[in-house]
């Protein structure tokens, strides 16, 4: 793990100095030189990766490597940011020679380093391929699995239901072959599920012969098969074929064994602890599906796997964390078991549940902290572990486990996705992160790969389901924000006790005095006081602040200056109201937040920061740009939101801009003639949309062949929002994946019909006469509807069709009466919400027809339908499989249960 962030940044480095090498003419031999030794580090690094425990001269070695490898890092930050600008001009060539002279120096002094440490490194004899190898831990796991079949019960809380519901997908009559998977993170016991199932002697009875394997990560074909025909001979009580024949066979006649022996049986076999799909592929080559009521059953961390297509019927069983009272139950068998009745002493009572507050209902980790706290006696000793848990997830080895299931997830991560992962814990515990907060982050960082025809967002996408899927970020459903995710806080800690040593990032919440900064990153998490300057300010790529209450650290002019090299700036609902003097020299910055401060403008100057890449300036009281604006020749990403900000025409010259909402356009309108040259567009928004606007606006929409994204907003609700013309037009973009529309429509627009990605569409103020729902009923990838004020009608009728909408808001609609839903329409709906529709008679007929329904919220709708839905109402009946309802008030809500 020590070599993680060095090996990580090495790779990044090599990189840079391989597309950069070309801008530093003069000194091309010395950056040569350097890059090869970069690429040797990086092989002897993945080598020495996973060893376990390292000697203190590894340590040192590998200390050195990544400090040299920043060293390479500032070197080329330092050339390619501040003295960029004066390289390629003529009038500048002295000074040019002087920096080459000068970044020459540099690598040479690098270079005489690396060799130094490589010769200390041979003189005493530091071996850092001892120590205990990645085997013997996978060796350790594969015993922690498979010892789960001999748990007993009664140390069990939760699992009975869960066991119910896999029992009754293994013995549901069916005779063709399915496949059961059992999908979480780590620790979230999987197995011990499975493993209490398996065994169970209804299900023995139900299947001729049944076979428990456990994969792993590292695994050899041919040693499963082994495996599988020693246990499915062992349950039918058949001679065992000797071990010696076994082993002495190859692929193929071990392969004829089992499909021989399977094809005639109703069999269960269990695949443990599944990390790849090709392990999948080679095993069902072993299992005959003969229609004979066959299960396969499987445990895994990646969702992926779970819903991967294996040609039969699949059943994907999601563990959900503990409820609160289980959680309680188990931690109180393990922490309390010497105690009188096994109970919590009051004094100890509060520290307890802040401690199972960190466990997020993750049995693992409930067993290991309820462990290393049985042996505490004080409310002290309580508060200490508390307190530094963090320590303990290192040092202590009742958590020795824990870390080691953790890290499993991690270290099978790929390359990039190490550091992405690591980059989530700089926010504060249980922080909710917009992904495409964290998508832009990433891409400033440098952390993104640049794929041939695939934009860095759509890569980052990747990385965010791909960490999601691998069950390391979990995705949080939230109303207010489109996508977001968290850390669990575990997984967060852990992450955590490697940024300092890794330098990779500097978490201060203020318990302690900052006198030296020894990372790349800074994050501070405290409302106390002024952030002081401090040693090795001048080295960080990335400054974060977390506003945590109602004050807040000051930022002063002298604290910026420090920051020579700094990437990105993020003062995000910092309360500043003015940017402070001295921000403009951040020449290399790429990222700048001030969504949610007191900005008023943005200087002239903003237009030096000509490596930004995202100009974040949502709600802040910004009203106008500066034309300098249009000097940022690296901005992606100009997010404001909310409210139209005036913005000059010659922004149109940004050529690499993606997304740009929301805009005020300008008065003459010039703006929607030039807007049709940003081709590269892939998010727009436009507020003070007028009808005379309406063919330069789709002239220009329809050249944005990326767009996903298109909002149009007009100035005030009574002025129609024409824009009829994309039907005379090769019509609107393709790629369409997002819709929004405020402002009144004659018509419902032709062209909706076409678009055939659509997944989101919101209509607001259209008043239409006609229904739209007729127009959109049969998009295939509509998943989100949000009507307002939409529609004049008083019946609304969802007849066919929205065979993937999710999400269904219908708001103000003051003449609507009937809502009427057909049986099979909107399948999948999960979430439902109503709100002011005062003249509704009753609940939509057939909202028992929507059995994936989670969640309905009513407001503003007439109170003889809230008391029908409750216990005993008229419409109970229909609401009964709905897990949750709200009831919103205007100053308040409330929740109750239909159940």
């Amino acid at each position: 793990m020590a070599s993680t962030a060095t090996d990580l940044l090495i790779g990044k480095v090599a990189g840079i100095l391989e597309s950069e090498a070309s801008s530093i003419v003069g000194v091309r031999d010395q950056v040569d030189e350097i890059k090869q030794e970069l690429i040797s580090m990086k092989s002897f690094l993945k080598d020495a990766e996973g060893k376990k425990p390292q000697t203190e001269g590894e340590e040192t070695w590998v200390a050195s490597v990544r400090d040299l490898a920043y060293d390479v890092e500032d070197i080329i930050d330092e050339f390619m940011g501040r003295f960029a600008s004066c390289l390629h001009k003529a009038i500048h060539i002295p000074k040019k020679l002087w920096y080459r002279r000068q970044i020459g120096k540099k690598l040479q002094k690098i270079t005489k380093t690396i060799k130094d440490i490589t010769e200390r490194n041979q003189r005493y004899d530091i071996d850092p391929l001892e120590g205990t190898s990645s085997d013997d831990i996978k060796k350790w796991v594969k015993n922690q699995a498979e010892s789960s079949l001999f748990i007993k019960e009664d140390e069990l809380v939760g699992i009975e239901d869960k066991k119910q519901i896999l029992m009754g997908w293994l013995m549901n009559g069916e005779q063709q072959q399915a496949v059961i998977s059992v999908v979480g993170m780590g620790g979230s016991g999987k197995t011990t599920l499975v493993a209490k199932t398996f065994p169970s002697e209804s299900v023995k009875r139900h299947f001729s012969c049944y076979a428990w394997i456990t994969a792993s990560q590292s695994y050899v074909i041919e040693d499963l098969f082994r495996s599988l025909i020693k246990e499915v001979h062992q349950a039918t009580k058949e001679e065992v074929p000797a071990a010696a024949d076994l082993n002495s066979m190859s692929y193929r006649e071990l392969l004829h064994i089992l499909v021989t022996y399977l094809e005639s049986r109703r069999y269960l076999v269990v695949l443990d602890d599944v990390w790849d799909i090709k392990l999948l592929k080679e095993m069902r080559i072993a299992l005959p599906n003969r229609q004979l009521g066959s299960r396969i059953m499987l445990t895994t961390r990646k969702e992926d796997l779970a819903f991967y297509s294996f040609g039969v019927e699949s059943h994907v069983h999601r563990i959900q964390p503990l409820e609160k009272n289980e959680a309680w139950e188990l931690f109180s068998k393990k922490a309390f078991s010497t105690y009188h009745k096994k109970r919590c002493p009051p004094e100890l009572e509060s520290s307890a549940w802040e401690l199972l507050g960190k466990c997020k209902g993750l049995p693992l980790a409930i067993v290991a902290l309820g462990g290393l706290t049985s042996s505490k006696e004080s409310s002290t000793e309580w508060r200490k572990v508390c307190n530094s848990i963090n320590w303990h997830l290192i040092n202590d080895h009742f958590l020795e486990p824990l870390k080691t299931i953790l890290f499993l997830s991690f270290n099978d991560l790929p390359y990039r996705l190490k550091h992405c992962f690591l980059y989530c814990s700089i926010f504060p515990e249980d922080y909710l992160i917009r992904a495409e907060r964290l998508i832009r982050l990433w891409i400033a960082e440098g952390f993104v790969e640049h794929v041939k025809g695939v934009t860095l967002e759509e890569v980052s996408e990747s990385y965010l389901m791909e960490l999601n899927f691998r069950s390391m970020l979990q995705v949080v459903r939230c109303p207010t924000i489109r996508q977001a995710c968290k850390m669990h806080d575990l997984m967060r800690e852990l992450a955590l006790s490697t940024l300092e040593k890794e330098k990779f990032c500097v978490v201060y919440d203020g318990r302690e005095v900052m006198e030296e900064i020894r990372a790349r990153r800074l994050s501070i998490q405290t409302s106390e006081g002024e952030i002081k300057v401090c040693k090795g300010m001048s080295q960080l790529h990335s400054f974060h602040v977390f506003v945590t209450g109602v004050f807040w650290p000051s930022i002063s002019s002298t604290l910026l200056s420090q920051f020579k090299l700094l990437r990105i700036l993020d003062l995000e609902n910092v309360p500043i109201e003015e940017l402070p003097d001295g921000l403009m020299y951040l020449f290399n910055l790429r990222y700048l937040s001030l969504s949610r401060t007191s900005i008023k403008r943005l200087p002239e100057s903003i237009g030096q920061l000509c490596n930004l890449q995202t100009l974040d300036i949502s709600d802040t009281e910004i009203e106008t740009l500066p034309k300098e604006i249009a000097k940022l020749v690296n901005l992606r990403h100009l997010i404001i939101y909310a409210k139209g900000i005036r913005a000059p025409s010659n922004i149109c010259m940004l050529k690499t801009l993606q997304v740009l909402s929301f805009v005020e356009s300008d008065s003459e309108g010039n703006f929607f003639k030039l807007v049709g040259n940003m081709t590269q567009l892939t998010h727009i928004g436009i507020t003070n949309v007028k009808g005379s606007n309406e063919m330069n606006l789709c002239a220009s929409i329809q050249k944005m062949k990326l767009l996903c994204y298109l909002y149009l907003l007009v100035t005030r609700e009574e002025e129609f929002l024409r824009i009829d013309a994309f039907a005379s037009l090769p019509g609107p973009p393709p790629h369409l994946q997002r819709l929004l529309l405020s402002g009144k429509l004659a018509t419902v627009p032709s062209w909706f019909a076409s678009l055939r990605s659509l997944t989101d569409i919101s209509l607001r103020w259209s008043r239409l006469k006609e229904d739209v729902l007729p127009h959109i009923e049969a998009l295939l990838c509509l998943r989100r509807l949000i009507l307002v004020n939409a529609y004049v009608g008083n019946e609304l009728c969802f007849n066919i069709g929205f065979a993937r909408l999710t999400h269904l808001e219908l708001l103000n609609f003051p003449c609507l009466k009937n809502i009427t839903i057909e049986e099979g329409v909107m399948p999948k709906l999960q979430l439902l919400i109503l709100h002011c529709c005062m003249k509704l008679k009753a609940l939509p007929h057939g909202l028992e027809f929507l059995r994936n329904l989670e969640t309905l919220r009513l407001g503003s709708v007439p109170m003889k339908i809230i008391e029908n839905i409750r216990e005993g109402g008229l419409d109970h009946p229909k609401v009964q499989h709905i897990h949750e309802i709200d009831q919103i008030y205007e100053t308040s809500s409330a929740t109750f249960s239909a159940r």
